[in-house]
């Protein structure tokens, strides 16, 4: 009998560990016990569960909606309406809207985080936005790679009315405001260091 451990399930069925995880918390993908408490997966169950998949018809389009602040509301309705006619236009049904307020470089947005999540678990059979910086700031290829892996298509409207100027500053100033911090924190690890090397030179 073949068995794998967590992480090798998770390779397995092309999902990551977490998601795993969260399969057998909800009962969806049991593990089996070692005698000292380990959690294995027969190849067995993981090829059972791979056929439970839903089928790409059961899948919902999601439109994602994002601006930085709570003051650019108003753009967020914006996006929502510019997305129903695209979507209306395109024929693509079903469509749950999202609709988020945190900046383009938060990877931990919560709405977005259980985006990625449905993704990842093959939920989902479109992603729309109006611009890609509306997904993610910075590193869309991966994110579109990765939806591409779990059998999403992404359909972007590229609407660059869509995508504030303002917001792009303040992502600016924060990744300045980040890389300053970690040369401020260079320079006191710098002095400390050689503060530490001059106390050993007078001792020896």
């Amino acid at each position: 009998m073949t068995v794998f451990s967590t992480g090798k399930a998770a390779a397995y069925l092309g999902v990551t560990v977490r998601t795993v995880q969260r399969w057998d918390k909800a009962g969806l993908l049991k593990a089996e016990r070692t005698p000292t408490g380990r959690r294995i997966y027969t190849k067995a169950a993981l090829d059972a569960y791979l056929k439970r998949l839903p089928p790409s018809t059961a899948k919902v389009a999601v439109a994602y909606c994002r601006v930085s602040s709570a003051a650019q509301r108003p753009d967020l309705k914006n996006q929502k309406r510019v997305l129903q006619d695209f979507c209306a236009a395109r024929g693509v049904a079903n469509v749950e809207y999202l609709e988020e307020i945190g900046g383009g470089l938060n990877l931990k947005r919560k709405q977005f985080v259980a985006l990625m999540d449905r993704i990842e678990a093959h939920e989902v059979s479109h992603l729309v936005i109006a611009h890609k910086d509306r997904l993610v700031r910075f590193g869309f290829p991966w994110f579109e790679r990765f939806c591409a892996e779990h059998g999403t298509d992404i359909l972007v409207l590229n609407n660059e009315q869509l995508s504030p100027e303002q917001e792009m500053v303040q992502d600016l100033l924060t990744i300045v405001h980040c890389f300053s911090a970690r040369l401020y924190g260079l320079r006191n690890y710098r002095k400390k260091l050689d503060e530490a090397l001059n106390e050993d030179l007078q001792r020896a």
